[in-house]
């Protein structure tokens, strides 16, 4: 399902992506086929490489050498290409490893490459706002053609998309981040004036516009927290972090 897409990646772009996506012919070509088209991928523990030279602090540049079978299926691609590898760790988090096709570390310094690959995560927080607050978690779709299954996607981040713009405007006046704006609170004013505009006259409907954004300048969060407090874990044992067994266990 991925595959179509690669082709609609603009030029001058980044393109962020889960480890999952990583393969080294598709990642070649996102770059070599287009014009300053880059990618930042975090790497997986398996994967082997030969440096080349140190850019910096956890900051190098490597060689990769993709297998004669990923060759084969990428006709044109060199049998070695070069890739910049950047570690770091957060408090909190396990060390991590990045790859990506920006290799200059002064244009792109390692620091600000590890923060915005962090940024990827707000893909996953508006899933949650749409699945959570937008449609409350009633994810299923009505519709049983594809036609009317395309309109009510395009509905839904239509409708999404119109309360982040009414945040950013919002935040831009304020001089903060976007994200510093609740989105859920907006969401519900947003919809309360939605419902109360259709009884007012048309003359009061600037006012109260003025009203709603009088109101959304109200919905300031606090900063996010810089690091975790305490370590990544989970009671139940579901993944591959340490098992957090409470208190009882630690003072035993």
């Amino acid at each position: 399902m991925v595959d179509p897409l690669w082709k609609k990646i603009p030029d001058q772009s980044l393109t962020i992506m889960d480890r999952g996506f990583l393969a080294w012919g598709p990642l070649y070509r996102l770059h070599a086929e287009g014009k300053e088209r880059h990618w930042l991928i975090r790497a997986k523990s398996n994967l082997t490489w030969r440096k080349l030279k140190t850019l910096g602090p956890g900051d190098s540049l490597v060689e990769i050498r993709p297998s004669a079978q990923v060759r084969r299926k990428y006709p044109g691609m060199p049998e070695t290409f070069e890739v910049r590898v950047i570690s770091y760790r957060i408090k909190g988090y396990r060390p991590q490893k990045l790859i990506t096709s920006m290799l200059d570390p002064a244009k792109y310094p390692a620091s600000e490459m590890a923060a915005l690959y962090h940024e990827r995560w707000e893909l996953e927080l508006g899933y949650d706002e749409i699945k959570t607050h937008l449609l409350e978690r009633e994810e299923a779709l009505r519709s049983r053609k594809p036609a009317g299954v395309l309109q009510e996607v395009a509905g839904i981040g239509i409708a999404y998309n119109l309360v982040r713009v009414e945040m950013a405007r919002v935040a831009q006046q304020l001089n903060l981040e976007p994200t510093r704006i609740s989105f859920r609170h907006a969401l519900v004013l947003i919809r309360n004036f939605c419902l109360s505009a259709w009884s007012a006259s048309p003359g009061a409907v600037p006012r109260r516009l003025g009203s709603l954004e009088s109101n959304l300048r109200l919905l300031v969060l606090p900063e996010r927290r810089s690091e975790r407090r305490y370590p990544r874990q989970v009671k139940i044992k579901m993944s591959n972090y340490a098992r957090n067994r409470g208190k009882s266990a630690r003072a035993a």
